[in-house]
């Protein structure tokens, strides 16, 4: 098993992870994906928010009013824990729940005014946090790299 906090280079500076591992995309992806998401997880804490907040208001600004089932298919967040989510936006008022017209059984999640002020300032934050990851690229090798993840995740994601 490989530490996924494992530094490459030891204290001398040499090199300590073996290149035909270094060589290896899905070594690398995986772990920039652990790096990664403890930077944001870490950084959106110190804004008193978690990453799930920040997909289900994303999602409600972008396509909005939703069903808490169709939130959880476009965030990833599972169903089972669309609630406490949705709980926890609702206590600090940034969504509001309201009864679907057609289906009183379910109900509509709306992003709030609060909800939106939220959601700009963790754009800010997510931004400096990006910034932070992608330090070593000038900006054109962050958009040239941003866009060849997206177009591995959207083949894998069409593949499965």
């Amino acid at each position: 098993m490989i530490r996924g906090d494992a530094a490459d280079v030891r204290g001398d500076g040499a090199q300590k992870t073996p290149d035909r591992l270094r060589r290896r995309a899905s070594r690398l992806l995986s772990q920039l994906a652990v790096r990664s998401d403890r930077l944001i997880t870490e950084g959106l804490a110190r804004d008193d928010a978690r990453k799930w907040h920040y997909a289900v208001l994303a999602s409600l600004q972008e396509y909005g009013p939703a069903s808490q089932a169709e939130l959880s298919r476009r965030s990833g967040i599972y169903r089972s824990d669309m609630v406490g989510v949705l709980n926890e936006l609702a206590e600090r008022d940034l969504v509001e729940r309201s009864p679907d017209p057609g289906d009183r059984r379910r109900n509509v999640i709306t992003i709030s005014a609060e909800g939106r002020r939220r959601l700009r300032r963790l754009d800010e934050v997510l931004d400096d946090l990006h910034d932070e990851l992608l330090a070593p690229l000038s900006p054109a090798e962050r958009d040239h790299f941003v866009q060849l993840l997206t177009r591995l995740l959207d083949h894998h994601t069409r593949s499965t």
